[in-house]
């Protein structure tokens, strides 16, 4: 039955049973309203309905016939203006696919609330997620939209140098404001197919037959695709030297998880593709499932690879004599930890679309985390030459780590190849949670000793880590758990040991923190046992043991002169004792994170400053997945040519336009492409001053910069040698109030030159907090292999239970000439908060929390 309905002014008709949200997006192509979980929990839909904010998602049209609806691109001039300027004044975008739905929230308050509260808008907002900021600048931008509209305040005209430091305003903000940017799932193709991949319906078993006739006959069927369809080689992987995930599980193979695909259905619509799924009859041998490390490492377990055990990693790092130093030790800590395997849970699911150019060649949009890593894999899997693939990075809504898989790219490559047809491939939320990899769940030993004066004198860890089905990014996860387990302190005696398993769990790979995150939790929750003994504060012993310009870290590196860790605690000394003496619970903790990939892996950085039409185009294949990197290469080249903003364009990532800067992985962007530009800004300045300072004598020439990080391998020879080219430290304090919640945390961040403050901030403040969701409400329990959560039971902290944040810089007293000194944040924001709030809750009531999340708190009673 068709209804009527009015939609931004127009009236429109359409199936009563249609969803509203696929009606604006799918037919209307209002794309601003994002699809972020079709089930309600997330907010990114949100449109107006009569004057209310709704859940697009969960309305179908027949509960909106007759009524008004207003999307984003329903707002009247003034108001795109407002929020425009305000979201980006307050430094509110990062990936950008919350908020639509968060500018729709607000618009819902403000025509019925004028002036309102921080506390009102918090409860306003509070249905929509969001997973990058923390809300605090989302917040203060609807607090300013508010003035704005209150007082007819006329939206200011921004003039910026563009020069390091400055709150310079992102240059994507305005059209991830709006929803004119575009995410995967937002371009649309002429005879464009849609494709999804029937999945195992058990974590291991054998495929004796799959029977895909009676799916074949469904008239919205154009193909099912299976193993022995794909061209080239079947197996695939992110590290190419292990390349052990399979395209997809044929008759005669066994499946290592509830997410492999067996088949690949295309059809001609999206609605008809899990009807023709549910088609297929698929015939298993059910077998016994590996489901932990231990049963996976038992004697006589079957391989789940073709290895001589289930191993996908061992890792030993030894220096000094860790034994002899415990064992001389004044005090010693002994503990258990465990932590849980966790969800990115970023707002977009994973999309790509396909499509021939008529030459021979495959075009792929895609919104991953590297267009060349993204290449190499599905030219792999189609046994063709890379320069056959030309990807086209898009907007990114949120990565985390966790867009560097392969989940539908190739897909979307091999039934496009295969048909010579625009194919798109888009999970359901659901689906996205059974596939991609998560954080490595870990069980950790953590053996450490001290002083009579409270320093360390060695330790002793054993790690296991679950890495699932795939080897995904496990290996060097495993390397940044053990390297990084000591902490950034000064003593050389330790003993590490490490291992990451296969199971037939969902795999495991890169999570901001990328292993850090567990390990620091070990090693800081000891510290804290340490100091009690030693009589000392946690502030006391870990400014004691700080490491300084010139001294050696555990791992034998040689701290930089650019190490700001003491400065770190001193900024929150007089909070942390102040605290104590008001009888506050609070508690500290300190990190350290890399830059760059490091390990004497080969590391490089790339960009090119061409001059075409009189613009300067920035030209680099770094994915910005919401940490802002076009903004930051952008100020670095205002800094080095002393040019103005308006005179550049940064484009996105494409393997035909861009050079391969490597993956936007290890915190290393900012550091290696930022250097990479610096150099070819460099070589711009100097035929610049050459010619006099015209640009139009230079039309048509290109500047190439690279930068390659020289590091030694684990296990060098050496005694110093150099694990990674910059390390940033940081401090973060938690005081719970007096019910035990979070009263507030304060960080202190050594990340070198601060690029652009604003969104330094923000990324720190959506650190902190998704550090703090991992402390205390985020879990991601299995059961037989399966997920047992769906997006809205992840754990995830809304604007309710972010708490206020106090951020500071610690502005470095001799930075480090690459890149003007600045090193990467959005790994380090979140690693240090979930042992600094474990701190608290032992100073309130002496009980240590090792396994997360925490229990016996209001969180998680």
């Amino acid at each position: 039955m068709e209804v009527s309905l009015i939609v931004n002014g127009k009236e429109v008709q359409g199936e009563a049973d249609r969803r509203l949200l696929d009606f604006l997006r799918y037919d209307l192509h209002l794309t601003a309203t994002k699809n972020g979980c079709a089930s309600g929990a997330c907010g990114a839909c949100t449109v107006l309905l009569d004057g209310k904010a709704v859940r697009s998602c969960v309305l179908t049209l027949g509960k909106c016939a007759g009524k008004k609806v207003v999307s984003l691109e329903g707002l009247n001039m003034r108001e795109r203006e407002v929020y425009a300027f305000a979201f980006a004044e307050a430094g509110a975008v990062q990936c950008g696919y919350c908020i639509p739905g968060m500018v729709m929230a607000a618009k819902a308050l403000l025509d019925v609330s004028s002036d309102p509260d921080e506390a009102e808008i918090r409860r306003a907002i509070r249905p929509n997620i969001c997973r990058c900021t923390g809300y605090v600048k989302i917040v203060r931008a609807i607090l300013l939209a508010a003035e704005f509209f209150r007082n007819g305040r006329p939206v200011p005209k921004k003039n910026c140098s563009g020069r390091l430091g400055e709150k310079f305003h992102r240059i994507d903000a305005e059209t991830k404001i709006l929803g004119t940017g575009k995410y995967v799932d937002d371009l649309f193709f002429d005879n464009m197919l849609h494709a999804s991949a029937l999945r195992a319906a058990h974590p291991r078993a054998r495929i004796l037959k799959i029977d895909t006739a009676e799916a074949l006959a469904h008239p919205d069927c154009v193909a099912i695709f299976t193993a022995v369809d794909v061209p080239g080689n079947n197996k695939i992987g992110h590290l190419a030297f292990i390349s052990d995930y399979d395209v997809m599980i044929g008759e005669g193979g066994i499946t290592r998880f509830v997410g492999d695909a067996v088949a690949l259905v295309v059809c001609t619509g999206k609605e008809s593709l899990e009807k023709v799924k549910a088609l297929i009859r698929v015939d298993y041998e059910v077998l016994e499932p590996l489901l932990s490390p231990a049963s996976a490492m038992a004697e006589g377990a079957p391989l789940i690879h073709n290895r001589e055990r289930n191993i996908l990693a061992h890792e030993h790092l030894v220096r000094g004599n860790a034994e002899k130093a415990v064992a001389e030790s004044r005090y010693v800590v002994s503990r258990h930890f465990s932590t849980p395997f966790t969800e990115h849970a970023f707002m977009e699911v994973e999309c790509a679309v396909a499509l021939p150019d008529g030459a021979g060649r495959l075009v792929l949009y895609s919104g991953g985390q590297s267009v060349y890593d993204e290449r190499r894999e599905c030219s792999r899997m189609l046994g063709i030459r890379p320069e056959q693939i030309r990807v086209k990075g898009q907007l990114v809504g949120g990565g985390f780590g966790g867009k560097e898989d392969m989940s539908v790219q190739h897909h979307a490559c091999l039934a496009a190849w295969l048909l010579k047809k625009p194919v798109k491939v888009c999970l359901s939320r659901e689906e996205s949670i059974a596939v991609h990899p998560k954080r490595h769940a870990m069980e950790m030993d953590f053996t450490l000793g001290c002083d009579e004066d409270g320093r360390l004198t060695g330790m002793k860890a054993v790690i296991v880590s679950d890495t699932g089905a795939y080897a995904s990014l496990g290996g060097p996860v495993l390397q940044r758990a053990c390297t990084h387990a000591a902490g950034p302190y000064n003593f050389q005696n330790i003993d590490i040991e490490g291992t990451a398993v296969y199971t037939n769990n969902i795999p495991a790979g890169a999570f901001r923190g990328f292993g850090v995150t567990q390990s620091c939790f070990a090693m800081e929750s000891c510290l804290n046992l340490l100091a009690e003994m030693a009589g000392l504060s946690p502030w006391e012993i870990r400014y004691r043991n700080a490491i300084h310009p010139g001294e050696s870290l555990p791992n034998g590196q040689i701290a930089g002169d650019d190490t700001e860790l003491e400065a770190c605690l001193l900024a929150l000394k007089e909070k942390f004792e102040e605290a104590a003496k008001t009888g506050k619970a609070a508690g500290i903790a300190c990190a350290m994170k890399n830059s760059g990939l490091g390990v004497g892996l080969p590391d490089t950085g790339r960009c090119i400053i061409s001059i075409e039409n009189g613009k300067l185009h920035i030209r680099t294949s770094a994915a910005c997945i919401g940490q802002g990197l076009a903004t930051v290469v952008l100020q670095i080249a205002c800094e080095t040519t002393g040019l103005p903003p308006d005179v550049f364009m940064v484009e996105t990532p494409d393997t035909e336009r861009t050079p391969d800067s490597g993956t936007t992985t290890a915190s290393r962007q900012t550091l290696f492409t930022g250097e990479a530009l610096h150099q070819a800004a460099l070589k711009l300045k100097a035929a610049m001053n050459e010619a006099h300072g015209s640009l139009v004598s230079l039309e048509g020439k290109e500047f190439y910069g690279e930068y390659l990080g020289l590091t030694d391998p684990m296990g060098s020879g050496k005694m110093n040698p150099v694990s990674h080219v910059a390390y940033g430290y940081s401090a973060v304090m938690a005081i719970l109030d007096g019910k035990g919640r979070i009263d507030s945390i304060t960080a202190a961040y050594d990340i070198g030159t601060v690029v652009n403050p604003l969104s330094a901030e923000g990324q720190i403040e959506g650190g902190l907090l998704m550090g703090m969701g991992y402390a205390l409400t985020e879990d991601f329990p299995l059961e037989g292999g399966r997920s047992l959560r769906k997006y809205g039971a992840l754990g995830l902290l809304r604007s309710d239970a972010a708490p206020p944040m106090e951020i500071i810089f610690v502005k470095p007293r001799h930075p480090s000439s690459l890149a003007f000194g600045a090193k990467g944040v959005g790994e380090l924001a979140a690693i240090p908060v979930c042992p600094a709030i474990g701190g608290a809750y032992l100073a309130r009531d002496g009980a240590l929390r090792n396994k997360l999340p925490m229990k016996g708190t209001p969180y998680r009673p």
